[in-house]
């Protein structure tokens, strides 16, 4: 094969021979991401609650409950993705009947992901003022109450900076769950760019994945803005 200069290879990056490749694969990673995220999402703000709540200092002190599901959350965290994507694809085969393609990886992703955005939504909700939960609690407001009138609303521009982050690594880790058996950006990128020395396609994957993060990343500080614009407002 005749390898190509960086000018020809950038140049064929946006030819229609590669984008019949690439297009494919966009819609498999935002598949992956798109459940990925929504998953991440509804579980990691339980489970971020969840551990402001037990919390020794939170509204409904459990410390030896808080301590497991911490110790959990970190073991979990501490495994590389490519590890934790490993072990949960046999949960994938259980749930779905298989342990490869997008459906499967979603589970994978999931559980790597959870954990992580867990972990920031208790970041953000812990630095909502002990002051303004007093407050709240000395009027006779109930912990669920608390909750959701009070650490979520205070905590969202918070939160919602938080999840712009996850939804990028989200994105980022798709790439690697291509690596197995996946599809998506990363399977294209390693299988198509790499190993058969294709590094138009491989220029393409990359821009398109730059390309995704750009626009969440603006998406996500936009929103984030606005918000704690109209609570100036009020």
């Amino acid at each position: 094969m005749e390898k190509m200069t960086l000018a020809e290879a950038v140049s064929s990056a946006f030819g229609p021979k590669t984008w019949a490749i690439i297009l494919p694969a966009i819609y498999d990673t935002l598949y992956m991401a798109l459940f990925t995220t929504l998953l991440t999402a509804f579980f990691g703000i339980l489970l971020g609650i969840l551990l402001v709540v037990i919390n020794q200092d939170g509204i409904y002190p459990c410390r030896r409950l808080s301590a497991v599901i911490g110790a959990l959350v970190n073991g979990l965290r501490s495994l590389p993705s490519i590890i934790v994507i490993i072990l949960t694809l046999p949960l994938s085969r259980m749930i779905i009947g298989v342990s490869y393609g997008p459906k499967a990886c979603i589970i994978a992703l999931s559980v790597t992901c959870i954990p992580m955005f867990g972990r920031l939504v208790e970041s953000s909700i812990m630095e909502v003022q002990q002051g303004k939960i007093e407050a709240a609690r000395s009027m006779g407001a109930k912990n669920g109450h608390i909750v959701l009138k009070v650490m979520i609303p205070e905590a969202l521009p918070s939160l919602i900076r938080s999840f712009t982050v996850t939804v990028i690594v989200v994105i980022s880790t798709t790439a690697i769950a291509g690596m197995l058996g996946a599809g998506g950006l990363g399977d294209v990128a390693v299988r198509f760019g790499y190993n058969r020395f294709k590094t138009d396609i491989l220029i393409a994957a990359v821009l398109v994945m730059i390309v995704m993060v750009q626009a969440i990343q603006v998406i996500g500080d936009s929103i984030s803005k606005s918000v704690l614009k109209k609570r100036h407002l009020l």
